[in-house]
């Protein structure tokens, strides 16, 4: 990539379930192979992040921000960057990774920064939900309330989210009543959950939208209608056709969703709270991020 040898690395120290010192580590020796100088950030979770980064940006004027957390702090970045522009490398660090896998990045540290330095780019759309970005998929529901228990557990990664899905099951309140008001219609659904995807896969690889784009334009609004075992093991192969009578989608580029009673909502793996209303819409801002050379587009 061209380059005024200067690049910004965003990373959440608290991210995923490993220490970050041997990451930065390697991230620091790669690019002096290529003579590129690195300035390292370390998210402090709080407010300030954004204006730190901003900050970093016109200070040193990188070609390009480099990014090791979860789906959370990939967002945190692609909020930057709406002023700015640059490309997104990512290195996959956090629990689950679900924009990361919709990307085919690879597993080896060495080989994800060849891809986050590399020439080959892809712009993917952006939503807004309540004013907030998304790049990956939210939901209301179920996956919701795993999410806040998970938050406050003690146990982190995909352990940890496997020891919080019990509590879940018991104690949330579904079946959810959800309406729908897109394209002049109004659909009347009900579910354990329901998806807002620009993207194909959460981070467990479960494919939920196997006909969604992260370039088209377009989301999809996908209800899931009951907890199925057999169902939930289908979405892990690759392509697999969704049964109607477990999941619908909708595509479209703006919907309003409501509930009778606030249900829990998160954002690209972040709990935000428990919302009534949800207005979605395809952003105006466009993301570009660095990927494999052989990436093809779902």
């Amino acid at each position: 990539m061209e380059s005024n040898n200067q690049i910004l690395l965003v990373v959440n120290p608290i991210s995923g379930a490993f220490d970050k010192a041997n990451l930065i580590e390697t991230v620091e020796i790669e690019l002096n192979k290529k003579n590129i100088k690195l300035e390292v950030y370390e998210t402090q979770g709080g407010e300030d992040d954004e204006s730190a980064i901003k900050n970093l940006i016109n200070t040193h004027k990188p070609e390009r921000i480099l990014v090791a957390g979860g789906d959370g702090t990939i967002q945190l970045v692609a909020k930057v960057l709406k002023d700015f522009d640059l490309t997104l490398g990512i290195l996959p660090a956090g629990s689950a990774n679900g924009f990361a896998i919709n990307l085919d990045l690879p597993d080896n540290l060495k080989d994800q920064i060849e891809v986050a330095t590399g020439s080959k780019t892809f712009t993917v759309d952006t939503l807004e939900l309540n004013g907030e970005m998304c790049l990956h998929i939210s939901d209301l529901g179920i996956n919701a309330e795993l999410i806040r228990h998970y938050e406050h557990s003690n146990f982190r990664g995909m352990f940890g989210y496997f020891l919080q899905s019990f509590p879940t099951l018991f104690k949330s309140n579904y079946p959810y009543k959800f309406t729908i008001e897109a394209m002049d219609h109004r659909y009347v659904k009900k579910g354990v959950l329901l998806a807002i995807a620009n993207a194909n896969k959460f981070g467990t690889g479960a494919n939920i939208n196997p006909h969604g784009k992260l370039n088209d334009g377009k989301f999809e609004v996908i209800i899931f209608k009951r907890i199925s075992l057999f169902h939930i093991i289908k979405t892990l192969f690759k392509n697999t056709e969704m049964d109607s009578n477990f999941v619908e989608a909708i595509s479209i580029e703006e919907a309003i969703i409501t509930c009778k009673k606030p249900v829990a909502f998160q954002i690209d793996g972040e709990f935000i709270g428990k919302r009534k209303k949800v207005e979605v819409r395809i952003a105006d801002k466009k993301l570009r991020i660095a990927v494999p050379k052989d990436f093809v587009p779902a």
